[in-house]
């Protein structure tokens, strides 16, 4: 083992990495670790958009000594309703240590507007990420995206969703440019809400189908009087054979989103032949230290070198 990576390695698996959902509300990680500062260049605070004169930002990290890194794109969960791009969960460290580019975005919480405002912020950020690949040194012909809980909710929609007019939205100035990824990580996150309540665990914490829950206030009113929007923010509406490979992580005690959420979206990928791994931690609930481990961020970085970075760099056979 290299000497100078001991210190990240000791940092990638400390329980705090993946918090849950509540503790990244109330915690927001920001700025760099000391590693990522010393071993890459960072850009914050990039203005990807600017909607109604408020500025959308992202977190830039480029690795130093990678010429030309694939690039990895976080989207923070909070409900749709807070959490903050940080210091980019946990792709951004894993990444960066592995040779890839990264990003953090921020996006419109539904505070601030109702769906589909999250996904077309998050769709203008990956259509900026490629117009700007070569200023700032990475490769975008090939993007992987992560994302935790409502962020999970919004990279499967990146996924499934490449295209679609409805979605793509008019936010930033690179209309001409594509939204579609290479490949998802979606962590917990949910699908269809209008099944959440049905197969939430004995101790959910509220009801989805509550006016006041995270989903309805997503959708600007009740999820069961909203099934139109339910199904317009559903990424299983737009799954195709020509997705993107799917990895999905889920506790099987998950108290917020419950795991027959991505048994649904892991059953509607197998049906179109897209490649999908499901990947259950038993007795984990919403995030936390049970999926902070050698086996998992093992098998993040495998999927992602599989799909994006290998993607990239091998030649095509003749």
């Amino acid at each position: 083992m290299r000497p100078d990576r001991l210190p990240f390695i000791l940092l990638l698996f400390i329980p705090v990495t993946l918090l849950s959902e509540a503790a990244q509300a109330q915690q927001p990680r920001r700025g760099a670790p000391r590693w990522v500062q010393e071993h890459a260049n960072v850009h914050r605070n990039l203005e990807y958009a600017r909607v109604d004169d408020k500025p959308l930002l992202l977190d830039l990290y480029v690795p130093r000594d990678v010429k030309h890194p694939p690039l990895l794109v976080w989207i923070h969960g909070g409900g749709w309703r807070s959490g903050d791009k940080g210091r980019g969960g946990i792709l951004v460290p894993l990444g960066l240590q592995n040779g890839y580019a990264c990003a953090s975005i921020n996006y419109r919480l539904s505070g601030e507007a109702t769906f589909p405002a999250q996904i077309h912020d998050c769709k203008a950020a990956i259509r900026w990420l490629r117009v700007h690949a070569r200023e700032y040194g990475y490769d975008a012909s090939r993007i992987g995206v992560g994302g935790s809980s409502a962020g999970g909710h919004l990279v499967a929609l990146l996924g499934t969703s490449g295209g679609d007019k409805a979605l793509e939205g008019t936010v930033g100035k690179h209309a001409d440019q594509s939204s579609r990824v290479q490949a998802v990580v979606d962590m917990w996150g949910p699908t269809d809400f209008l099944q959440m309540d049905a197969h939430a665990l004995p101790n959910a914490r509220f009801k989805h189908n509550d006016p006041r829950s995270p989903e309805s206030l997503l959708l600007g009113g009740p999820v069961l009087e909203n099934k139109d929007k339910v199904a317009q923010a559903n990424p299983i509406t737009y799954i195709d054979k020509q997705d993107p490979p799917f990895l999905i992580i889920h506790g099987s005690k998950d108290p917020l989103v419950p795991v027959h959420q991505s048994h649904l979206l892991e059953a509607a990928l197998k049906q179109a032949n897209v490649p999908v791994q499901l990947n259950v931690v038993e007795g984990a609930g919403h995030g936390g230290r049970e999926f902070n481990t050698p086996a998992t961020n093992g098998q993040i970085l495998k999927f992602l070198d599989q799909h994006v970075k290998q993607a990239v760099t091998e030649k095509p056979k003749r």
